[in-house]
């Protein structure tokens, strides 16, 4: 009897210079609409691969900015997709409080996928919500 055994391609995690790369794009896209931000990325594991916080970005950002990104990846969503599921009567209403962990449901937070495999997460903080999250998003059009 054979034994056939599927080989998965080797993938790529999310580098270093990917998160710079990231951070720098997030940051152009913030500065060009004139808004001074927070930017966090995280790899697969949750553990942080870059932050930058721009000069006068409101002080919380940089939490806004790294709790967003823990929560995509958590959840390996859009922040800004789970608004509505944290609402009383929502799927996720009570999941805010039920951890010991910083997730925050605000746009801004984006998951990071190669080859359809979640690698990392990237938050943003510091402009208004729907700003945060296309700042976040100009930063993965830039990765790709």
């Amino acid at each position: 009897m054979s034994r056939t055994t599927a080989i998965r391609p080797t993938l790529t995690p999310l580098t270093s210079d990917d998160a710079d790369l990231l951070v720098g794009a997030a940051r152009s896209a913030a500065e060009a609409a004139g808004v001074r931000v927070s930017v966090t990325v995280l790899d697969a594991g949750g553990h942080l691969l870059a932050f930058r916080r721009d000069d006068r970005a409101v002080l919380i950002s940089g939490e806004t900015s790294t709790r967003k990104a823990f929560t995509a990846l958590q959840l390996d969503a859009p922040t800004a997709d789970l608004v509505d599921a944290v609402q009383p009567g929502g799927p996720f209403h009570t999941l805010p409080t039920a951890l010991d962990r910083p997730l925050l449901f605000i746009a801004g937070g984006l998951p990071v996928h190669r080859d359809g495999r979640l690698i990392g997460a990237i938050g943003v903080g510091g402009g208004a919500p729907d700003q945060d999250h296309g700042f976040a998003a100009a930063a993965l059009d830039a990765l790709l």
